[in-house]
């Protein structure tokens, strides 16, 4: 049996009841050994959020739970050949900032006033993301680019001293000094390039 050619193979084989389509699938079925079912046979690609116990003291710390987002998935644009139409990789993440409890108030309010205008009328944050064609990394390109809109919202402005107010008062006041300066040296070169006039005796 072992010497036989493959078509004889298959033609036994079904003599003993096996379909002809469930031996080609087994035959046409490939499996790569890096395949992400060989390498991580208990891993999942579905969004979960881990325990995590922020820190009282720490305004934000990057952590973002993903019950709270709303998370959409549509094709792509841009090139991909016949790929991009069937895979959807595009990520939408909104979320209502007004009603966003895990993130600490003050930096929420300075969000409101930095980034009132990119609000929709429900008052929905979006984010966007088609960089790549990988849904995953579309999705974390997401979460990074709000983890940096929240810490551009968390930084604070310290007040500069009486010292510093005074260098920068006196540094506008020199500027403003050489700008007139430059203007009336200009308006001294447009004069002189007026043609002479003709004065009758």
């Amino acid at each position: 049996m072992a010497f036989m050619p493959w078509r004889l193979k298959y033609l036994a084989k079904m003599a003993q009841g096996a379909s002809y389509s469930t031996l080609l699938k087994r035959t046409m079925a490939f499996k790569s050994a890096i395949s992400l079912e060989t390498l991580y046979p208990t891993s999942s690609l579905k969004l979960t959020t881990p325990a995590f116990t922020p820190d009282p003291k720490e305004k934000f710390s990057g952590f973002i739970p993903m019950e709270k987002l709303d998370i959409t998935y549509s094709a792509s644009s841009g090139p991909g050949g016949q790929n991009v139409n069937k895979v959807h990789t595009k990520v939408d993440l909104r979320f209502k900032l007004s009603e966003a409890d895990w993130i600490d108030p003050e930096i929420r309010e300075k969000m409101l006033e930095l980034h009132g205008k990119k609000l929709t009328k429900d008052g929905y944050l979006i984010i966007r993301s088609d960089t790549t064609r990988s849904q995953q990394l579309n999705l974390a390109d997401c979460l990074q680019k709000l983890r940096n809109l929240i810490r551009d919202a968390a930084v604070t402005q310290r007040e500069p001293s009486p010292d510093t107010q005074e260098r920068i008062r006196q540094r506008h006041l020199k500027a403003a000094r050489l700008r007139v300066a430059l203007k009336r040296e200009d308006s001294l070169k447009r004069g002189l390039r007026q043609p002479p006039t003709v004065v009758d005796l």
